[in-house]
């Protein structure tokens, strides 16, 4: 059974200290807008073909929870298939799972009972795993053309908030989810621009001081999964 986590209490004391660390570490500065993207729908297009999966793999990696200052640690495992499926397990050093979940085009699938506050929702998943998938319910604003070459690609969604993807060269290197103009949730990558997957991976939630940092050991081609893992509550 997944192990549930809980976060401690925050004193009144420690939230400041906390909220400036996870301000000191939310990512690299922002970069400056240079003008917009000419075709932003083209780019869009573009950086979906290229990022799209290609053949089932099999991803093992190390991660790190900061959730709230408790400090958790273990080994996972990913396994992706073209072209919508993945699938991710946590496991604590002793083999204990910590959480699994699979994801199914925009639906994130729990186990009843299993935390649901460690991973980020659908659409920063697809980013974390190096996959541009914008959601059915957003609709593409606008794009940015930023210093060091990058582009940035603006969506909405029908409640306000907004979702930005941000890559370089064609690889997704940050995505953040926005309330309210204030980034919320926020996801940097690290690719590997060969194999473009990502390298290493972190999540913050910044609004809940959640931190959970991914560590890629590697990375192999497969055959192909058996269906059922994609229904993790079986």
């Amino acid at each position: 059974m997944p192990m549930p986590l809980r976060a401690p209490r925050i004193s009144s004391l420690a939230l400041p200290l906390i909220v400036a660390s996870l301000a000191a570490a939310c990512g690299p500065r922002s970069l400056a807008v240079i003008g917009p993207v000419g075709d932003p729908e083209g780019a869009a297009i573009e950086l979906r073909d290229q990022t799209g999966l290609e053949s089932p793999l099999r991803i093992v990696f190390e991660w790190h929870l900061n959730d709230g200052g408790q400090r958790v640690e273990g080994r996972g495992v990913a396994r992706v298939e073209p072209p919508d499926k993945a699938r991710l397990d946590l496991f604590l050093d002793n083999g204990e799972t910590v959480v699994s979940a699979a994801l199914v085009g925009g639906e994130l699938r729990l186990p009843p009972g299993s935390p649901d506050d460690i991973l980020p929702p659908a659409d920063l998943m697809w980013g974390a795993l190096g996959i541009f998938r914008p959601q059915g319910d957003t609709r593409l604003l606008g794009g940015d053309r930023l210093e060091g070459e990058a582009l940035r690609l603006r969506y909405g969604y029908t409640d306000g908030r907004e979702i930005h993807y941000s890559m370089v060269a064609g690889v997704l290197s940050a995505l953040e989810l926005l309330d309210g103009g204030r980034v919320v949730q926020r996801v940097d990558v690290a690719p590997e621009r060969v194999a473009r997957y990502p390298v290493e991976v972190t999540y913050r939630n910044l609004a809940e001081f959640r931190e959970l940092r991914l560590v890629r050991e590697s990375l192999d081609v497969v055959a192909g999964f058996d269906p059922e893992i994609w229904d993790p509550a079986e």
